[in-house]
Formats: C-alpha cells, structure tokens, sequence
C-alpha cells in the first residue's frame, strides 16, 4: 500500500509541477473525518508545545537558582547556621536541591528542639530528605509523559488519516468508473497530508522527550548527592555535640 500511495504521490507531483501549492484548497477537499483527524493532531502539537515550554521554564530556573543555593547554603552550614541556612533555602523557591534541603534542615532542627524523641535526628532527617525527593521528582516529570504519549500515537493517528484517504481514493476510483488522476487525487493528497502532520507532531515532542528525561535524570543526581552530603553533615554535627557533652 506505501509503494502505490509513492507511486501516486509522484504522478501527482508531476502532473501538478506547475500548479502552487494552495493550503486552503487542499482543506476544502478533504472529507470531515480527514479533517477531524487533523485537528485533533494540532490540537496534540498544541498541547505538546505548552509542554515544552513550561518544561524550558521550569528546568531553567531551576538549574539557574540551585547553581546560585549550593554555595550560599555551604557557606552557613560550615558555619553552623541552622536557621540562616534554611533561610538561604526559602529564598530560592525554584531549586530543586533548595526544595530537598530545606526539608532535612527542618526535620534535623525540629528532633534537636524536641525532647521527645532524643538521637532520632538521623532517621528523621532522611526520610524527610526522600519525601522531599520524590516529591520534588513528580513535580518536574509533571507532563513529561504527555509528549511520550503523543510521540507514540500521533503517527498512528496520522496512519488512520491515511487510510481514510486511500478509502476515498478507491471511493473516487468507482464513482468515477477510472483510476485516473483525477478520480484519486483528492483521497491521495488527504493521506499525504495526515501522514506529514502525524510525524509533524511527533518528532519534536519525542526529541524533547528523551531531552527532558535526561535532565530530569540528572536532577535526580543532583538532590540524591545533596540529600548524601547533607546527612553527611548532619552525622558530623551530632557526634560534635554529643562530644561536647561528655
């Protein structure tokens, strides 16, 4: 069936060589079901373009306010500063590593203020840290499967639209009684035109699929280092204390 949808794409291009192409003329052509099968594809492109861009905002500031958190936040814990670090944290409400910290610099200074649960600090600290994680995670995936779902499905509704063209063609071919150009060319230039918008649609948002992904893998590093470092610290800290003590 491709090999004859080529074959006819190509005696219509020849025929027409010297006719412009005319958008509008192709649409008015088209049966309401080809037509339908192209909105729905724009309506798909649309919806993965605001994907895209809310993921490009969100990634960047992202990116731009942890590289500004990570060593203002080193700076007040070497210093000791429970609260100024939190502060330094709260300040910068777009970072995924402030997002993470801020909540294990909370549990760690709540178990140290509180009497009830003496030398749990640690534990409480790292669940609050993986909470924290895979909450920060799901906010940053957050419609990142739309544009796998689109990539996958649009060709195929681009395919359906070829088929409904073909349809139209053989349609075209038995009321006209004769497989010329003429009793084909509309079913054949709607196929066309519902394939090209199907992988229209798909490549980029599969591109920007793969491109998210990785930048949310290596978010993920991120804040799975910081969460690492920060028990670190936070182990340190209480022994210091606990020497003090003694």
């Amino acid at each position: 069936m491709l090999a004859t949808i080529q074959i006819w794409a190509l005696m219509l291009l020849q025929e027409g060589s010297g006719v412009g192409f005319d958008p509008l003329s192709m649409w008015n052509q088209m049966t309401w079901l080809g037509k339908a099968v192209v909105i729905v594809m724009f309506i798909m492109s649309a919806w993965s373009i605001g994907v895209m861009i809310d993921r490009l905002i969100a990634y960047n500031a992202a990116r731009k306010q942890s590289r500004q958190f990570a060593p203002a936040v080193a700076g007040a814990l070497r210093e000791g500063k429970l609260d100024e670090a939190i502060k330094v944290a709260d300040r910068y409400k777009k970072s995924h590593l402030a997002k993470v910290v801020v909540a294990g610099l909370q549990e760690f200074r709540a178990h140290q203020e509180s009497t009830e649960i003496p030398g749990e600090e640690i534990e409480a600290s790292k669940r609050a840290l993986d909470r924290s994680e895979a909450i920060v995670h799901a906010e940053l995936k957050r419609g990142i499967s739309t544009l796998a779902t689109i990539g996958s499905t649009a060709p195929f509704v681009g395919l359906f639209g070829t088929v409904v063209g073909i349809i139209n063609a053989f349609k075209g071919i038995a009321t006209e009684k004769s497989a010329g150009l003429g009793a084909v060319a509309a079913g054949i230039s709607e196929a066309l035109v519902t394939t090209a918008v199907g992988l229209f649609v798909a490549v980029p948002a599969v591109w920007m699929f793969n491109f998210f992904s990785s930048r949310l893998e290596a978010m993920d590093v991120e804040m799975g280092n910081s969460s690492s470092e920060l028990i670190d610290y936070f182990i340190k800290r209480s022994q210091r204390a606990g020497v003090r003590k003694v």
